[in-house]
């Protein structure tokens, strides 16, 4: 349950339109819902803001659509994230409203609109076309939380005259979320050019000695610019998610 629902529910008992024991069956199933492969946690996006997500990895398609069915029942949005296509598309077949973005390997569900809650504008950067997968991952995470998200893509170190061209965009943006794999040059490079939070995604992209991420994140950490931040390798979503609590501040 999110606190629009909860206040709704709330005034519906104040005012008389909602009986006293409604409200009682109501909040008896809020706080989570027991299908015995999982628990789902209706209380999440009260206690911090954010929902409970599914992660795609390690359920079958059949855990998932059960997941899913749950979530749709107390209608309640749905996104699953690290999703690979051939899990996805059972799913897609069986819930109509489902829409998936295959670079991401995000599914989403909306039932109800998302309100917007973010203050001003995320923006999310990759370094190289490589990236994307990563970088998508954090823009749908982020849309999904009721932000208002733009990106700006492959514009990497090798070639710094095309972050410059976006400047203008740069700076007006409340929170960046800059992803980069190889040796993680660009977090910190957009960390020296702007005064707002900066969050950095290495990526598992690069060759022999990036060591699938670790020397981008070795660099992310080891950065001389201040108010970068580093999530873990190819994390957008947890990005995401930092980003959006900022941006709610």
């Amino acid at each position: 349950m999110e606190l629009d629902q909860l206040r709704k529910l709330l005034a519906g008992l104040k005012s008389g339109r909602l009986e006293v024991e409604d409200a009682l069956q109501r909040l008896a199933h809020m706080p989570f819902e027991d299908l015995e492969i999982a628990k789902l946690d209706f209380h999440r996006a009260l206690r911090h803001g954010i929902p409970e997500v599914v992660l795609g990895m390690g359920k079958s398609p059949r855990e998932l659509e059960l997941i899913i069915a749950g979530l749709r029942r107390r209608k309640v949005n749905a996104l699953v994230t690290r999703l690979e296509p051939e899990k996805a598309r059972p799913l897609l077949k069986k819930f109509r409203a489902a829409r998936y973005n295959e670079r991401a390997r995000v599914l989403k569900i909306v039932e109800r609109k998302i309100p917007l809650r973010g203050k001003g504008t995320i923006l999310v950067m990759s370094a190289g076309t490589s990236d994307l997968g990563v970088a998508e991952e954090a823009v749908e995470t982020a849309e999904f939380l009721g932000n208002r998200v733009e990106k700006i893509y492959d514009v990497g170190v090798a070639g710094l005259h095309r972050l410059m061209a976006y400047r203008e965009q740069v700076r007006k943006a409340r929170v960046l979320i800059v992803v980069a794999g190889m040796e993680g040059a660009l977090p910190s490079v957009v960390a020296g050019l702007v005064d707002k939070p900066v969050i950095g995604v290495p990526t598992s992209i690069g060759y022999g000695v990036s060591f699938a991420g670790v020397t981008a994140l070795f660099g992310m950490l080891n950065t001389c610019a201040n108010a970068l931040a580093v999530v873990n390798i190819d994390n957008g979503y947890g990005a995401a998610c930092i980003a959006s609590q900022i941006n709610r501040l």
